[in-house]
Formats: structure tokens, sequence, C-alpha cells
């Protein structure tokens, strides 16, 4: 089939660039953008906009128009901030769909390209290899072992076989053995093969289906099912207070009017609307940032569970490794050979046959790293010898499968009499083809261990003849004779040992699953830092092993080699099982049922199939372990920088709902006017949503154990603090509200002093919340440019109401001296200083919430 493929030209860019203008992208028809006016009617039966739009009706039947106007244009400027925060969310979701978009393997003007699956244009090329999701629906031009699971689409548990196109049959619809057509979204589970596409998008078996897909509704998170009971509560506190006001309102003051005006006022103090929001943005812009680390968010739900991964579960190859193969020793015959193409240009004799029936059994033109790394170091040392044979011609190939971990390639010379067969594949399988007896398995085993503890990946090579005329339906009817073994290296990558050592610090376990070798396991653990103590458990012990004795060994074993994919699943269970969250890497079509299981199931972006990214919930754009620990370290600053938000939002609605409350109960003139929270909304809003997304993590962040899965956004001791810092701003801002009245300084002026108090007060509020460790003036020197902007927005916002004319008269404010100014700056600052005295005795004390 590889040289079919040499032959095939495919499209030209020009070709599949006219198509693709013809026929559009290949993809599903996407559910319609939601217009402005749909935006605004969902924006508007917001609870907070339907409050608004009550008290400025109440205003008009009052007869005070210029209010109401003014609460009014609070309704456009809320829906201005909510359409760009939604178009904001939405282009970022854009950005991260292009990213997680099938890759399709195309041959187009002769060269093999990989492009995103959408970019596949009828009558293109495509390759397909086992793992693969099939990009459009196709005719099968030729193939090898080539078997497609279509259960998606006909419900057959088992895969199909497919047949090669004969030029004649026509499209049918899926089922069944033999057909020569493959279907969009069908998963390739072995074999390859070569097809041309002859529908896609919605033109697709897949197609027809879609809208039935796209109504699959996903479950709300643990952290949504919290803010929506915390909302919850608050409505209901906010509805049985506002009752309460417009009762004591009007029967204190026999204005009922005023009074339903007083307890609408008081239920948007209550209602903290932002907790969704807020949960929304940060979740997507938490995987933006994730995805600018190397990985790729496809579910939410890992972004919480990022932080309280306890285990990591890796594979080695690729991931602590380079995945670069470089040849460095040669066994024959019980010796072993050094190899280094910079050092030395000569092989002794006996190790020739080993590197030419290893270029044999190997692709004339490969992809794969050992193959080519064994014809570059072949071709070294022997090019211009009669041990290469670029004139020789393959005339059959014996694949890999699962009972023979072998594959064979039969040549022909240019005489042809001779067949000449070359086989490669792992020791045991070689030991297997060429009947070794026990004394001879047992000085292989011998063999293999010296190399293995030297880290060295191995392979064995044989060789056999054949005169016969018809070649023979399997492998093991060669006979075979036993050429030697080739030993890889895989360098550890440069970024491992520090990302090993920075989990460790953080309280997260590392596991080093690997198909390899125990020594060549252990050889590599030891370089990469592994707390490990030599130990190892092998795929054939694991078999043994029952659930609750692997869940005791593995409390103490961090390496498994010679693991087959199908054994992960267990160890991930096991490990679920003694309380672990688990993140697990995996890169194969076997390895999905235990990323699926996994809390938190980690694809290869690079080299995984298509259905380990289906079942993962992230994947690794660059299949580096450390991008796994930056993940967890950026989930980490996600909740904690949440958690702030959170703690802030409930402070700040303290003071809000208290400045509207005590004025009623007491009989004061009334502080706080709808337009006033609405204008500290504005400030709220962009300060959750910005100012403590944008939020450095703190410098201990990953020398802390990882947090509990079960661990509530607002716990005792936070909900305890935040309470009592509402409090003490409620407690300053009423003393400034009050003591102005006693002074005779008139309503107005109090209302305006007790206002700005409250601006200056809920910006300490935000500048003190967004580090529980850093005194302030830490704080200020943290780059944070979206609290600079929040911040100046607020005091020119809050000059304006004050300052200019038109504005002061609808805020109902006065003018302040500058000594009134100073005077609110001072207690505002004051409201909070208590808290940043606790930071700088935080070291001595121990009941000061930590994030």
């Amino acid at each position: 089939m590889k040289n079919q493929i040499q032959d095939i030209k495919g499209l030209s860019e020009k070709e599949a660039f006219v198509k693709l203008k013809q026929d559009g992208f290949n993809e599903l028809p996407s559910q319609k953008k939601r217009n402005i006016f749909l935006i605004f009617f969902n924006v508007v039966k917001e609870p907070m906009l339907l409050l608004l739009i009550a008290c400025g009706s109440v205003y008009f039947i009052l007869g005070e128009h210029g209010d109401a106007l003014m609460l009014l244009s609070f309704v456009f400027v809320v829906v201005g901030i909510t359409f760009y925060q939604e178009r904001k969310t939405e282009r970022t979701l854009e950005a991260l769909r292009d990213l997680s978009s099938p890759r399709a393997l195309v041959i187009r003007e002769g060269d093999q390209k990989r492009i995103a699956g959408r970019e596949v244009v009828k009558d293109d090329i495509i390759i397909l290899k086992e793992g693969d999701r099939v990009p459009a629906d196709a005719v099968v031009l030729s193939s090898v072992n080539l078997s497609v699971d279509e259960s998606l689409l006909t419900g057959e548990s088992a895969p199909v076989r497919k047949s090669e196109w004969d030029g004649k049959e026509t499209s049918r619809r899926p089922g069944g053995d033999d057909l020569p057509f493959v279907y969009s979204g069908t998963l390739v589970v072995q074999g390859r093969g070569v097809a041309r596409v002859t529908s896609i998008g919605a033109h697709t078996e897949m197609g027809k289906i879609g809208k039935a897909l796209q109504r699959i509704r996903e479950e709300d998170t643990l952290l949504q099912k919290e803010t929506a009971k915390i909302v919850r509560n608050f409505s209901i506190a906010g509805g049985i207070l506002c009752l309460l006001v417009i009762l004591i309102y009007g029967l204190t003051r026999g204005n009922w009017l005023n009074g339903v005006l007083s307890g609408l006022t008081l239920s948007m103090a209550m209602l903290p609307e932002e907790f969704p929001v807020v949960l929304i943005i940060f979740l997507t812009l938490g995987a933006w940032r994730i995805s600018k680390s190397q990985v790729l968010t496809r579910r939410a739900p890992a972004i919480e569970t990022l932080g309280a991964a306890t285990v990591l579960c890796t594979d080695k190859t690729g991931t602590l490794t380079l995945n670069v193969m470089h040849l460095t020793t040669l066994s024959c015959e019980g010796k072993h050979y050094d190899v280094n193409t910079k050092e030395s240009k000569s092989l002794p004799e006996e190790v020739h046959d080993l590197l030419e029936y290893g270029i044999l059994a190997s692709q004339k033109d490969p992809f794969d790293p050992i193959e080519k790394e064994v014809k570059r170091t072949g071709e070294f040392y022997l090019s211009g010898s009669e041990h290469i044979h670029n004139n020789w011609k393959l005339v059959r190939e014996y694949p890999l499968s699962k009972q023979l971990l072998a594959l064979s390639q039969v040549w022909i010379s240019p005489d042809k009499q001779n067949y000449v067969i070359a086989a490669k594949g792992s020791p045991e399988a070689i030991a297997d083809l060429c009947h070794f007896n026990q004394s001879q398995n047992s000085e292989l085993v011998g063999f293999i261990e010296e190399m293995a503890i030297r880290g060295l990946r191995i392979l064995g090579v044989a060789k056999a003849s054949f005169r016969k005329k018809s070649l023979p339906d399997v492998q093991h009817d060669f006979i075979f004779e036993f050429v030697g073994l080739l030993g890889f290296i895989d360098p550890i990558r440069s970024t491992v040992p520090s990302a090993v050592k920075e989990a460790y610090e953080a309280g997260i376990r590392v596991i080093m699953i690997t198909g390899d070798y125990p020594g060549t396991a252990i050889h590599i653990a030891r370089e990469i830092g592994l707390n490990n103590s030599g130990q190892c458990i092998t795929g054939s012990e694991l078999e043994k092993m029952d659930h609750s004795q692997l869940r005791e060994r593995i409390k103490t074993v961090n390496v498994f080699a010679r693991v087959v994919p199908e054994q992960k699943l267990a160890i991930v269970n096991a490990l679920k099982a003694n309380g672990a969250v688990v993140a697990m890497t995996g890169d194969g079509v076997n390895d999905a049922p235990a990323l699926k299981s996994a809390n938190i199931g980690i694809a290869m972006g690079e080299r995984g199939t298509d259905v380990a990214r289906e079942a993962s919930a992230l994947v690794l754009l660059n299949d580096d372990f450390s991008s796994i620990v930056h993940a967890v370290k950026l989930g980490r600053r996600i909740f904690h920088n949440l958690k702030k938000a959170i703690a802030y939002i409930f402070a700040i609605h303290v003071p809000i709902a208290g400045m509207s409350f005590l004025p009623v109960l007491f009989h004061l003139p009334i502080a706080l006017l709808p337009a006033h929270i609405a204008f500290l909304e504005l400030i709220i809003d962009p300060a959750c949503s910005t100012v403590f997304e944008a939020c450095p993590e703190e410098k201990n962040i990953m020398k802390k154990p990882p947090r509990n899965l079960q661990e509530p956004l607002l716990n005792k001791k936070t909900f305890i603090f935040s309470l009592m810092q509402g409090l003490s701003v409620l407690a300053v801002v009423f003393a400034v509200f009050t003591i102005s009245l006693y002074l005779k300084k008139g309503e107005l002026e109090a209302r305006t002093l007790a206002f700005a108090t409250m601006v200056f007060a809920n910006i300490m509020l935000i500048m003190t919340n967004l580090s529980w460790s850093k005194n302030l003036f830490g704080i200020i020197k943290a780059k944070n440019t979206a609290l600079l902007w929040v911040v100046a927005g607020a005091l020119v916002a809050l000059t304006l109401v004050i300052y200019f004319p038109p504005l002061r008269g609808l805020f109902h404010f006065s003018v302040l001296s500058f000594e009134d100014l100073l005077i609110a700056f001072a207690c505002g600052i004051a409201s909070l200083a208590w808290f940043e005295g606790l930071k700088a005795i935080k070291k001595k004390i121990t009941f000061l919430p930590t994030f």
C-alpha cells in the first residue's frame, strides 16, 4: 500500500480551494448565532435588570422622570457590558473549538499533509490509520486489514471489515462487513487504508443526524450547583427582607409606593447575580489560559478538578521523554557493541547483518522514529556495501497483531531466485518466531536485562529465506534465524525532572506507566527523580492481582512496566478506590476506558488518536509532562481566584444591603437609591470578572497539598471572614452617614459622603481580597492592568456623579469639599485596616483563611 500512496497525487491546492468555496467547510450546520435582540431579551430576563426596570417604573409613577430615565439607561449599559462579555466568551469558545477540531491526513499535489478536518473537500484523498476518526464519507481505494467501528451510526457492537472499491458499486447506508465505504465520524480500530472523499458536512450520514446530536445537554458541574444554591438562598433572604422593608416603611411613614421602591432597592442589594456570570467567565477564560500552556480543555469540570489532583499517571514515551529514538547498542552472539555515528564510522562485521535486516524489516520511506533511526544508522555505516538493497522489491507485509508483537516484510531480489524475509518486534515475539527452547529463552532474557538496566528500548531482529512460489498465510510458517537485538535510547525531556520535583512539592504523586521493560522503566524513573525505591509492577504481575491486592500494592509502587493499555483502567480504579483524584495520560484507542474513568483524562495532542481525545477532558498539545504540571498550577490559580471573587462578592453585598435596610429600620433618610446600587454593580461586575480572573497566582500555590475536591467555594472560615469584612465596611459607612446627619449636614450631603466612603471601601475591598497573604503594597506592586482600569474608572465615575451637575441631580447628591473627600477616603481605608493587620501577623495565627 506504501507504493500505491506514493503514486497518488490527489487534488491540487487550487482545486481544493475552489471546492471549498463551492461546497463550504466539512462541518455540521451549527446553531444560529443569537442576534442582538435575543441577547437583549435574555439579559432583561435577569432578576437584577427586572428590578431596575421595576424601580424605573415606580419613579415614573412618582413623577420623577429623570430618575426613571437614568435607571433605564443603566439597563442599556448593563446590556452593553453583557453583550461584550458574551461575545468575548463566544470568540474564546470558537478558538478552543478550532484547536480541538479533528485533524485529517490528506494527499495533495503528491504530498501527505495534515489539515483541519473541516478543511477536507470532496474528492480529497485521505489516509486512514488505526485510531483515526474518519473525517468525511469516502470510498476505499486500498486497504490493509481495515476495520471500522460504525456503532455511532448503526448500533453494531462489533467493528466491520472493509473491502476495496471495485469502481462500480454505488454508495449505500452503513452496516455489515466488506462494504467499500467509510463514513464520517466512525472510528478506524484496525489496519490502514486510502480513501477518496464522496460527501462532506451536512451531506454525510453523520450530517443527517447532526441536529439530534446538537440537543445533547451536559449536567451542571459541582461549582454550578453550588453557586445556584448560594444565589437561591440569597434571593429568598432578599425577598423576605424586601417585604419587611415595605411593611416597615409603609407602616411607619405612611408612603407605600416609596416603601415598594425601598424594598426593591434592598432586593437589588441582596441579589448576588454576579455568581453564575463570574463562574462562566472564570471557567471559559481559564480554559483559554490553560490552552496557552499547550493544554486544551475539552470539558469545563476538568478545570475545577485540576487543582484537586493528587496523582498524575503518565506514559513514558513522548511525555517524559522526547520520543526521538537514538540507536546506541547492537547485540549479537552475546556481545554488545556501542554505536555513535558522531565518533565512529565503522562497525565490526559481526553486526552488519543486524543492521541489514533491521532496515529490511522497516518501511523504505519510514515515518516511525525507530525505523527512521535504523535506516539512518544502517546507511551511515553500510552505504555502498552489499548490505544495502535499494533495488529490492517489497512483495508482502505480515502486520503486527495482538497475538504476535512482531512484523515481517518479504522482499524479492532482482534475480527473483529467493524470497528474503526480515522480521522485527519485541524480543519475546522474535524468540517465538525463531522457536527458541527454554535455554535459549533464558539466555535471551539475560541479554535483555543487561540492556534494559541501561534504559534501552529493545527490538529483536530475525531473518529467513523462502523458495516456494506461494507465500504462507502466517509468519510462523517461515523458518526464522535469530540475528540480534537493537537497543535504543529515548532521552528524557529537559523540563521533566524539575516538573516532577514541583509536583512532589505540591503534594502530587507521580506514577509512570510504560510498555517498556522494568529495567528501562526504573532507569528512566531514576533519571527524572521519581520516588520509587526500585520497585516495579509488571503487566504479567498485574494480571494475576485481584482488585484488593492491587489497591494495597499501588500505595507504595510508582512504576508500572510491560503494561498493555487495557490494564491502565485497573490502575485508575485502584487509585480511585484508595481515595485519589487521578489524572491519566493516554494516546491509543485502548486507552479510552482509562481516560474516561480517570478524574482527569489527558490525551496526547501530537501522537494521540481521535478516540483518545474524545474520551479525555484535556488534550496535551505538545505531549510534554511539564505542561501537565503547569496546567495543575493554573487550575489551582483559577480556583483560588474564583474563591477570592466569591468572597469579595459576598463581602460587598453586606454593606450595600445594610445601607438599604438600616435607614428604614431606624427611621432615617434613605441612604441608597436604586441608581446608587446600579452604579456599584458597574464596579462589582468588572472587578469580579476581570480583576480577580487576571490576578497572578500566589507564590506558594505549588507548595501546598491538593485541595479537597468537595471543598466549597464559600466554606465556613471564608464565610465568617467575608461577613466580618462586610460588617466592618457597613459599620464605618453607617457611622459616616449617621454622624453627618447628627452634624446637621443635610440629607444630600450625608448620602453623598456615605456613598463616597462606600466606593473607597469597595476599592479597598477589591484590593485586599486579591491576596490574603500579600499586604496592600505588595498587591499594588503586582502587575494587574485590569485593577488599574477598574480603580481609575470607579474614581472618574465618582467624580462625575458628585461634581457634574446633571448627574449630581439625578443621583440626589451634593458637592463634597476636599476635606469631605479626605474623610471618605480615610474612612474607606480604615474600614478594612484590621484585615491588613491580620495579614501582617498571619504567621502567628491559624484562623485566617488561606487560598
